[in-house]
């Protein structure tokens, strides 16, 4: 049966997607006040899952992403005295210290033990676009945990890791590397965007996953104030939400928008990550609550 990646209390009914575990009402708890950029949680069975994404949860969780997260309380010698808490021990401080200390300190995880042993990012790149092609999503996620960069462009194959999982059929793999942050859009040298390569490849559930997650925020903010999906397999890929009653025309307001549209790319990228991180804070509030 499942336990919690944390504390080892049974049932766990949360998972962590960036951390590829299962954790516990108590120990999510504590992953809630971390913020998303350390862990991002979702209920197992109340909250909305693309299908491969919580198979990559659950495979992560039972293949061992601890030994990424817990590798150094894992090596004899290694742990000088520090202790992985019980479902028994108290959250406060017990397991809140313990998961601070594991997911946003990175306490545990492998160190190399002289200077310049440690592999270079352009390395770890390397490697991930190597691992994305196999089922090994430990490999992958322990890499991406070391730095790799998720959308780097191989210089010599010319086409960045979510290319070759696409490529390859790797539907979790695909999941993972999109977690971390990779780029469904970018192209590789033959101009071709991940879709393309799954739908070159014959992946065609892949390829429509591929497409979807490119209006992943316009998506879940129209949920959000809608409740309905856009069919991107139609070709509906935006969801204008009947809004025209409550709508704000004063000067005011069109002053607010004009300052809006006027934003600079970057700072516009930043507010849309921190209304998309409000949506999800609010959606996982309701169901705690609920």
């Amino acid at each position: 049966a499942d336990v919690c990646g944390d504390c080892g209390a049974s049932e766990p009914q949360w998972g962590s997607l960036n951390r590829g575990l299962l954790l516990c009402d108590e120990c999510c708890s504590v992953h809630r006040s971390l913020g998303p950029h350390v862990s991002r949680v979702r209920h197992l069975h109340k909250a909305s899952w693309a299908p491969a994404q919580l198979s990559m949860v659950h495979s992560l969780h039972t293949s061992g992403a601890n030994a990424i997260w817990e590798h150094q309380l894992l090596e004899p010698g290694k742990a000088a005295g520090r202790r992985k808490p019980s479902a028994r021990d108290s959250l406060h401080p017990v397991k809140a210290e313990f998961i601070r200390a594991k997911h946003q300190n990175l306490a545990f995880v492998h160190r190399a033990a002289k200077e310049g042993e440690q592999p270079t990012q352009e390395d770890l790149s390397k490697q991930l676009h190597a691992s994305v092609r196999t089922a090994n999503l430990e490999t992958s996620l322990r890499l991406l945990a070391q730095g790799a960069l998720p959308s780097h462009l191989h210089p010599d194959k010319g086409s960045t890791a979510l290319h070759v999982a696409a490529r390859s059929g790797q539907a979790c793999q695909v999941e993972l590397l999109l977690v971390y942050g990779a780029d469904p859009t970018a192209k590789d040298s033959q101009g071709m965007t991940p879709a393309d390569s799954a739908r070159e490849a014959g992946h065609v559930d892949l390829e429509a996953r591929l497409i979807e997650s490119q209006y992943e925020v316009t998506d879940r903010l129209a949920h959000h104030l809608s409740g309905r999906n856009p069919e991107h397999h139609l070709g509906q890929h935006f969801i204008l939400p009947e809004m025209a009653d409550c709508l704000d025309l004063s000067a005011h307001a069109r002053a607010a928008k004009q300052k809006l549209q006027s934003l600079p790319e970057r700072l516009f990228v930043e507010l849309a990550r921190d209304l998309y991180d409000e949506v999800d804070r609010r959606e996982c509030e309701s169901v705690w609550l609920g």
